[in-house]
């Protein structure tokens, strides 16, 4: 995974110095999205009546392939928000995810829910392209980034209004979590053996400091995990395959969160 996590972020600078000559920043803080308020994650997590879940809306994954190619961006994302969900995460990677900004701005267009860009920002420019697009959350991947360009971006996003989403898979990278980086994903997935381990995870949240929110990532496919971690001090729940992988994704949250509810 290191390696393809390298292949992508290579992908990524060539990708966006591409972008950036057909676009300057200029033209996306021109645009009237930029000064929309945006939205805050970490409020809704702890909203009444939604169930702390960031519902995913992913096509395809470099591990999976085609995960569901004929769902509809907004009929999806807005019965994730009808259902409780906290927030929306819509991958807007197109090389290795399927995704564009376009999905983003389609469920922005419907929705009013926090919304994170899923992707695998390594600079301010994409950062500005979140905003403009209507994102409220941008991810920090740790594995892709050194300390000092996460705390710098995670500073410069907090400065446009966005909040952070900072995603770690082992306990040395808690080292690079940063004053901006309002939120705290911990992958329950290992990037190397592929393998599950939600116990890990809830080690690894011990160490990070009270005023952080944590969030779950990976491998919860039944609702009493979410229980089980939502009692270890977990504030949200990042899931995507489980939902995106069935004919309707919509009524797979539905039943999940009908069932999470009873228990």
């Amino acid at each position: 995974m290191k390696n393809i996590l390298a292949e992508i972020t290579a992908h990524k600078a060539v990708e966006v110095a591409e972008r950036q000559k057909v676009r300057p920043a200029q033209e996306l803080e021109n645009t009237s999205m930029f000064s929309r308020t945006p939205l805050s994650l970490r409020s809704f997590l702890k909203q009444p009546g939604r169930n702390g879940i960031i519902a995913e809306f992913k096509r395809q994954s470099p591990s999976k392939g085609i995960i569901n190619d004929t769902a509809d961006v907004q009929d999806v994302t807005t019965t994730y928000a009808r259902h409780g969900a906290s927030g929306l995460s819509i991958l807007t990677d197109q090389n290795y995810f399927g995704g564009s900004m376009d999905d983003l701005q389609m469920a922005r267009a419907v929705n009013i829910i926090p919304i994170l860009r899923k992707d695998f920002v390594i600079g301010e420019y994409q950062i500005l392209e979140a905003k403009a697009i209507g994102a409220d959350v941008i991810l920090l991947i740790a594995e892709c980034l050194t300390k000092e360009e996460i705390k710098h971006l995670a500073e410069f996003a907090h400065n446009l209004g966005l909040e952070v989403l900072l995603e770690v898979h082992t306990a040395d990278q808690l080292d690079k979590i940063s004053p901006h980086t309002h939120l705290i994903g911990i992958n329950n997935r290992d990037l190397k053996t592929f393998q599950v381990d939600i116990y890990r995870s809830m080690e690894l949240l011990k160490q990070i400091p009270a005023e952080y929110s944590k969030v779950a990532e990976s491998g919860m496919d039944d609702p009493a995990t979410i229980v089980t971690l939502r009692n270890a001090g977990f504030d949200g729940f990042l899931i995507g395959e489980h939902f995106m992988k069935a004919e309707n994704p919509g009524a797979a949250f539905e039943s999940f969160t009908q069932k999470l509810a009873s228990l």
